[in-house]
């Protein structure tokens, strides 16, 4: 009798281990059953979305100040980071020789005229009695030649005068265009002169702003048959944002306006110039920032981008085929957000995919 009901303890023993054993195996399935949210694709809609692209901030020309005359700066006009318009005086180089050389100039012009005028007398004189048979060809010859030689010596020093003339000018410095002066190395009795290879300044102006930045190339090929060609691209695109290197969004929106026509091998990018306005003059040449460029779709599919899985350049979401996940590849549009990605093909309306966690799916997990 005790060994009957020995025995029939061990049964129970072994039936209730089976039971548990079963029941923990169970339970993490229906676990990882309940973790895996899924969505349904209920129709297409439009959306636009705004890619990023590092950015390079340079004025519309940053033009480097160099002297046309020797001498010693007798005055400086301005400081660095002033805002200065064109034709503005900078710089002032000692002009006492070069008023000097002028004065010395304008007294030539005056003795070359008084001679052109004796000259003229002569050969008129020359002429009437070359008429007269009192003179001979010769001495008619030899003042015509006297009068043609002082008129190119008084052409000669019109010519000094008006070198004299602008040399004295250039003593006075002047901005090319309005801008910011930059760095201001040489400062009061320093000598400069045409041949020095470092400018006086850099006069940047920055009125208007180029913003330069890059484009995959398959995102260029994607605004190219988006747009028909690279001109109406430029033509039709929507205005464009900057983001600032502080994060902040500046105040005024710019236009690309242009599109370089070669693909960096190395990268295998191209290069574009956007243009912005700048009359806050927040921005400086030199500082960098990103460009914020929308781009819109009509009548799409959009997922969240943590619903796919990335392999390389494929995609890859895991629809819900009874109950279990089935992965699809799809196509998606090379521009994206971070967030969501705009579905060109795999997935139809009434699908439903895996939303949440796709890298935890595998093919045939119950998700249902």
């Amino acid at each position: 009798m005790k060994k009957k009901i020995l025995n029939l303890n061990v049964w129970l023993v072994a039936f209730t281990c089976l039971f548990i054993a079963t029941s923990c195996k169970n339970k993490p399935a229906e676990d990882n059953r309940q973790t895996y949210a899924t969505k349904k694709v209920e129709g297409k809609t439009d959306k636009t979305i705004t890619t990023s692209y590092s950015a390079s901030i340079e004025g519309m020309q940053d033009i480097d100040i160099y002297p046309k005359v020797s001498g010693y700066i007798v005055k400086l006009n301005v400081s660095e980071g002033q805002t200065v318009r064109k034709g503005q005086v900078l710089f002032v180089i000692d002009q006492v020789p070069y008023q000097t050389a002028l004065a010395t100039a304008v007294a030539n012009v005056k003795d070359a005229e008084a001679n052109l005028a004796t000259a003229e007398l002569t050969y008129q004189s020359a002429k009437e009695l070359h008429a007269q048979k009192v003179v001979s060809d010769f001495n008619l010859k030899t003042n015509r030649n006297a009068y043609l030689t002082a008129k190119a010596k008084l052409a000669q020093a019109r010519a000094e005068e008006r070198d004299a003339r602008n040399n004295l000018s250039y003593t006075e410095v002047k901005s090319p265009s309005d801008g910011v002066v930059g760095m201001l190395p040489y400062r009061v009795g320093t000598l400069v002169s045409p041949s020095m290879t470092k400018p006086l300044t850099t006069v940047s102006d920055n009125s208007k702003m180029y913003v330069y930045f890059s484009m995959p190339e398959n995102q260029l090929l994607t605004m190219v048959r988006q747009y028909g060609t690279k001109d109406n691209a430029i033509k039709q695109m929507p205005e464009i944002q900057l983001q600032l290197n502080d994060g902040s969004i500046f105040d005024e929106k710019g236009k690309i306006e242009s599109i370089s026509g070669v693909i960096d091998k190395e990268t295998g990018a191209v290069g574009f110039r956007a243009v912005f306005p700048n009359k806050s003059r927040l921005l400086y040449s030199g500082s960098s920032g990103n460009v914020l460029i929308p781009s819109e779709f009509k009548n799409c599919i959009v997922i969240p981008q943590e619903a796919t899985v990335q392999q390389q350049d494929k995609y890859i979401v895991y629809k819900v085929v009874n109950g279990k996940a089935v992965s699809t590849l799809i196509t998606v549009a090379p521009y994206n957000d971070g967030k969501e990605y705009i579905v060109t093909g795999g997935l139809s309306v009434g699908d439903e995919y895996v939303s949440k966690g796709a890298g935890l799916v595998r093919e045939g997990t119950i998700v249902k």
